[in-house]
């Protein structure tokens, strides 16, 4: 199970961190991602950490977002600074091990923005 945290109200140029914890499960050997869906939108990436804890980033975010993971803690994090109003959205975390047959969900954090 995953469990998304953090979410909130800001205003335009403020931060955010967002926190991912899994239960059970191998996830140090697991790809996390974190993904977005703002209303009428397609869900879309916003960043990805391997298990050796490569990482990528969306376009609209690369510059301004930083994930990271904790295995110890089971938790992964998604730093976002410069925030801006289409920033804004549900943000859910993904746990992806295709080998292991693992593909979950966590239930969405919602982030707003305000300008």
């Amino acid at each position: 199970q995953l469990q998304a945290s953090g979410g909130g109200l800001v205003q335009a140029g403020e931060s955010l961190r967002l926190s991912c914890a899994a239960s059970g499960g191998i996830f140090s050997l697991l790809d996390m991602g974190w993904y977005r869906q703002a209303p009428g939108k397609q869900r879309e990436l916003v960043a990805v950490i391997t298990s050796s804890s490569g990482t990528n980033y969306g376009h609209s975010v690369k510059g301004r977002f930083t994930t990271s993971r904790d295995n110890a803690k089971r938790t992964v994090y998604l730093g976002m600074n410069s925030l801006k109003p289409e920033d804004a959205a549900v943000y859910y975390c993904n746990a992806y091990s295709r080998m292991w047959g693992v593909d979950s969900w966590g239930q969405g954090t919602l982030v707003t923005v305000s300008s």
